[in-house]
């Protein structure tokens, strides 16, 4: 055997008796070292020796943003500090458990929120966690060793409860606070722990008074279309949904902590307000009465009866008597001075001219489009329809959904030249469903 190989040999004999677990380094610990029940107990001593467990002279904190309370659902911005005046790199790990489960049962989810942290499952791959290592631990980086830094280091992250009331939840954390020599020598180990009751509920539970097509503000609904829910208590918060929540190319199914589901489906939540959630429902091709129900804040709303469609066709409009439409040019269509603080935005359309429609609600097209995905293609529908402007078959060159959310739908719709001037009502008829409104909805205003 040469020289090489039989150093090779011993190399590998040396490892073979080493432990499994190699506890932790400069990329970050291993799971399961936090000396929380059932992880080490011995937290990250039992690689780097020479001082007991919390026998040095500094600390390890976890800061919360407020009182040791959680609200279900709510995210939490946290910040971990480990703290040592002779120290000069840190690390650190820390997981959220379940008061009836605090060795297995995970609770919320730990979340980086910048390169010095990342997030590792209970069998010491990154997230994504399987079903069988869903325990959460979220630890130190290479970057967030923060090499150098004397006296303190700190990372920060957030964490999201669980969505509805589990009881207590105990975080739990270990922090290295290191020398910097590389070696698993003369660092100094720290745990602690907090634990967090669930807060008092500072609103009633959300209360449904209507959940109405969201176009037309009539009942009936249909897969894949927007929905208006009116109540009380629905959100804390008013804001519609943010680029940075579409970015990974689906719709959110929660916002601030509210989220909705029709016939036990989540929906895409829109917009959020204490009176008015927006959604768009999901994939069902059921139909017939379903539940729709609201959770807020982590209550859990009774549920209302809502009748599923395969179609609900209807056309936004301005102000519940004109349909929105644009010129070709993208400005608005309406009677002059519909609008009174801009009397000039709107101009009505000449015969012969085509305008564009939106609505929701007309049902399949083909390509399919999944419900909740960004998407940049057209896709036109599929089921034969009629439409009428003022009485008169109206030539479309084109009806289906556009980009990028693929739940409202575009109608490029040529006036008919017949057509006299006035206020002409726009009708669709599609899968033996007329489209509905208000008993004032829906016109366009024509003028030659």
């Amino acid at each position: 055997m040469s020289a090489r190989s039989t150093l090779l040999a011993i190399s590998l004999s040396i490892v073979s008796t080493l432990p499994i677990v190699l506890l932790a380094d400069v990329n970050g610990a291993d799971s399961r070292l936090t000396g929380a029940p059932g992880d080490q107990q011995a937290a990250c001593t039992a690689c780097h020796t020479g001082t007991a467990l919390n026998g040095g002279s500094g600390s390890v904190k976890i800061i919360l943003p407020g009182t040791a309370t959680y609200t279900p659902g709510v995210a939490q911005h946290i910040k971990v500090q480990v703290s040592d005046p002779a120290q000069r790199r840190w690390g650190f790990e820390l997981t959220a458990r379940l008061a009836s489960n605090l060795s297995n049962g995970q609770a919320g989810d730990l979340v980086s929120t910048d390169s010095n942290t990342q997030v590792i499952c209970n069998n010491g791959r990154a997230k994504p966690c399987t079903s069988n290592n869903l325990v959460q631990f979220i630890t130190h980086t290479l970057q967030g060793t923060q090499l150098g830094t004397t006296s303190s280091g700190s990372f920060e992250f957030d964490w999201t409860p669980p969505a509805t009331d589990v009881g207590n939840v105990t975080l739990y954390a270990a922090g290295n606070a290191a020398n910097g020599n590389t070696q698993d020598t003369g660092d100094h180990i720290y745990t602690t722990s907090v634990m967090l009751s669930p807060a008092a509920a500072t609103t009633n539970k959300p209360t449904v008074k209507s959940t109405v097509n969201a176009a037309s503000f009539q009942p009936g609904l249909s897969q894949n279309s927007w929905v208006t829910i009116t109540g009380t208590n629905l959100a804390t918060t008013t804001r519609l949904w943010t680029a940075d929540e579409l970015a990974g190319g689906k719709l959110p199914t929660s916002l601030d902590g509210v989220s909705v589901t029709v016939n036990g489906k989540d929906a895409y939540v829109e917009y959020v307000s204490p009176t008015q959630i927006n959604v768009v429902a999901p994939a069902d091709d059921s139909t017939g009465s379903v539940e729709v129900r609201v959770t807020a804040n982590g209550q859990v709303g009774d549920a209302v009866i809502a009748n599923l469609q395969t179609f609900a066709p209807a056309f936004f409009s301005f102000d519940g008597k004109y349909v929105a439409a644009t010129h070709a040019d993208n400005s608005l269509v309406g009677k002059t001075g519909l609008f009174a603080s801009a009397p000039t935005a709107t101009v009505p359309a000449k015969p012969g001219e085509t305008v564009i429609l939106y609505g929701t609600g007309f049902g399949p097209t083909n390509p399919a489009v999944a419900a909740g995905q960004v998407t940049s293609q057209l896709s036109p529908i599929t089921t034969p329809y009629t439409l009428t402007i003022g009485g008169i078959s109206a030539t479309v060159s084109f009806a289906g959904l556009i980009p990028p959310y693929a739940a409202l739908y575009q109608f490029n719709v040529q006036v008919p030249a017949a057509i006299t001037d006035g206020d002409q009502p726009v009708v669709v008829q599609i899968g033996g469903i007329t489209s509905t409104g208000t008993s004032d909805c829906c016109f366009i205003t024509v003028q030659k």
